[in-house]
């Protein structure tokens, strides 16, 4: 396949601006994607594989950062590591503040995972890797008996292909659809497994029995799916919540309405739903509802519609000039309200297929992922469909009566008995550390405050006590948080430790020490340890850039400002600052001005 090359850097897709704002423990936005061969998987062979299958789709090899206004995605030199599954699955791969890829390879026995954060790619996008992958660990466990390397695309694509955003490319301001008021949906609410782990349920049926009883109703599997899964829902509801609409939300595949080869997020969705509590609740009621709903909304022009007005509000003046962390705040507000607008998510990754030559070695493809709600995933490898419902309650209600009413209808399953190494609830030492640390220090302020009114002393010393416990947590929680980044935990550091201090020299009578000492040296030697940090992790000029320009600029700029309005009362440490760090700018415009606009251009696009 011919390459081009590859750009350092790439604005998220519409999609995926989403997923760094809401993602978070209990909603990782990691989704799985996974093969069960017929044999035990080698390690050693499968790490070939991956890296084989990143030499045709690079745009993989990418590490989220923060600009200014929007995150974007940067071109790394890291390379994953094959390893034996040890963790829950659809685990977080996204940390904040660390420098990582989204996405990993694991196996165990003979399934190979492949499990993506979502703001890289899609179901598509993940499906075509694991294809590719799977292929290539084929290739080279059965060199031997020279098993043949088939191509599986039918076109060349080239990593501009991969890269390209179907979002921008198919936008066109005219023909947005208007807002419509939705009514609030049926919420399942079931009381949570004990750790708050992801429950997995997955069942395969046969491909040709679901098919065949789905053109018996003359509707698509899709939509008999959609309608066996509100009516399993339905079995859950009282009375008194049939007030409330049972909604899925069910992701659309728009290259299926505008031709792409991107590998990027490229989907909508629609919102199939059911007003149960009416006049008739019969599953042939609600069948017809959503076929219907079906035909009317899975038209080109409805869905450009609907994909003009959320890029319209992506590109707004006044939400494109927003900083990124008010844009965060209130993307995860809304993604928390529209919350409330489904009741659970179907998500039909449609049909796997692979060249005849690898399809004995294969039992089965499978998919899953992490939720908030309850998810059905499904994808199908040529008779075989595999179901995948996920979520974190301690109850499979729905899931059982999702299976009894497909036996019902003559659709029979069988659940899978998927093997997990044995289960792990470790939890983080830094964590447990950290709220340790914050346990003791609530105690230390307790201990002080009683022993001062248990004595009746008159000078109130729990109050400096406090204030020194309360700035020694303030600093430890600014490192916990920034931890996996020290030179945006050292640039945290600069803003919180004047602030601290100047606090402290408002409340115990103004000397002016804050700013005349602290605030200067402080300037200093965080610079200072910026280049220290930068040259022991070896970090390139892109990576350290934007944190000595800021570090530089407040250090020029705070002193200034203090000294023109003579709150400084000593001025030499304020001169040595601002030309201390005059001279580090100047240094980056000099020696680095190429990276420096560069990053520059990243950090601020909009």
């Amino acid at each position: 396949m011919r390459q081009s090359k590859r750009a350092y850097w790439r604005k998220l897709d519409n999609a995926a601006k989403l997923f760094p704002a809401t993602s978070n423990e209990r909603d990782t936005r990691v989704f799985r994607f996974y093969c069960e061969l017929r044999e035990t998987i080698v390690e050693e062979l499968l790490q070939k594989a991956v890296d084989k299958t990143l030499k045709k789709y690079p745009v993989f090899l990418s590490v989220m950062r923060k600009g200014l206004f929007w995150h974007y995605l940067e071109k790394s030199e890291l390379r994953p590591v094959v390893r034996e599954e040890n963790k829950e699955p659809c685990s977080n791969i996204y940390v904040k503040d660390k420098k990582s890829l989204l996405f990993e390879v694991t196996y165990y026995k003979k399934r190979i995972n492949f499990e993506v954060y979502h703001a890289l790619t899609d179901g598509t996008g993940a499906t075509e890797f694991l294809r590719e992958l799977v292929k290539n660990y084929l290739v080279i466990a059965h060199a031997e008996e020279e098993l043949a390397d088939m191509p599986l695309l039918t076109k060349e694509i080239t990593v501009a292909d991969q890269e390209d955003d179907g979002f921008n490319k198919y936008y066109s301001k005219k023909g947005s659809a208007g807002k419509q008021k939705k009514k609030k949906a049926f919420q399942i609410k079931r009381p949570n497994k004990e750790f708050g782990e992801l429950q997995v349920t997955e069942a395969t049926m046969s491909v040709g029995q679901l098919l065949k009883r789905s053109r018996e109703l003359g509707v698509s599997m899709t939509v008999l799916l959609s309608t066996v899964f509100l009516c399993a829902i339905h079995e859950e509801m009282t009375k008194l919540q049939e007030h409330k609409p049972v909604v899925l939300m069910v992701p659309v595949n728009l290259r299926k309405f505008f031709p792409s080869s991107s590998m990027l997020n490229f989907f909508w969705w629609i919102e199939p739903f059911y007003q149960f509590g009416g006049e008739d609740d019969s599953f042939e009621a609600v069948l017809a509802h959503v076929k219907t709903f079906f035909k009317e909304e899975l038209t080109q022009e409805k869905i450009s519609e609907n994909m003009n007005t959320l890029i319209s509000l992506e590109h707004h003046p006044i939400l494109r000039l927003a900083p990124l962390e008010l844009k965060n705040l209130c993307i995860n507000a809304g993604a928390r309200f529209s919350e409330r607008d489904t009741t659970a998510i179907f998500s039909n990754m449609s049909v796997v297929s692979m060249p005849e030559v690898y399809e004995p070695y294969i039992r089965r493809f499978g998919v899953f992922t992490s939720t908030p709600k309850v998810e059905l995933c499904m994808c199908s490898f040529r008779d075989t469909i595999t179901l995948g419902f996920t979520s974190r309650h301690d109850s499979t209600n729905i899931q059982r009566n999702f299976f009894r009413i497909l036996s019902e209808l003559g659709v029979d399953s069988v659940i899978e008995e998927p093997e997990y190494p044995p289960e792990r609830h470790e939890r983080s030492i830094g964590a447990m550390f950290f709220k340790g640390f914050s346990f003791a220090c609530l105690v230390l302020i307790v201990a002080a405050v009683a022993v001062d009114v248990c004595l009746k002393m008159k000078f109130h010393w729990p109050l400096w006590a406090a204030g020194g416990v309360a700035s020694m947590w303030m600093a430890l929680a600014i490192g916990f948080s920034k931890r996996h980044n020290l030179l945006k935990n050292a640039m945290w550091q600069l803003i919180a430790v004047p602030v601290m201090c100047i606090l402290w020299d408002v409340f115990t009578g103004w000397k002016g020490w804050s700013i005349d000492y602290v605030l200067p040296a402080v300037c200093v030697l965080v610079q200072l340890s910026m280049f220290i940090i930068s040259r022991l992790q070896s970090h390139t000029a892109r990576e350290y850039m934007i944190y000595y320009v800021m570090a530089s600029g407040y250090g020029i700029v705070v002193p200034l400002v203090l000294m023109l309005v003579h709150c400084v009362s000593l001025t030499f440490p304020s001169v040595i600052c601002i030309g201390v760090s005059f001279i580090m700018l100047m240094a980056l415009v000099i020696f680095k001005g190429r990276e420096l606009k560069e990053e520059m251009q990243k950090k601020f696009h909009l």
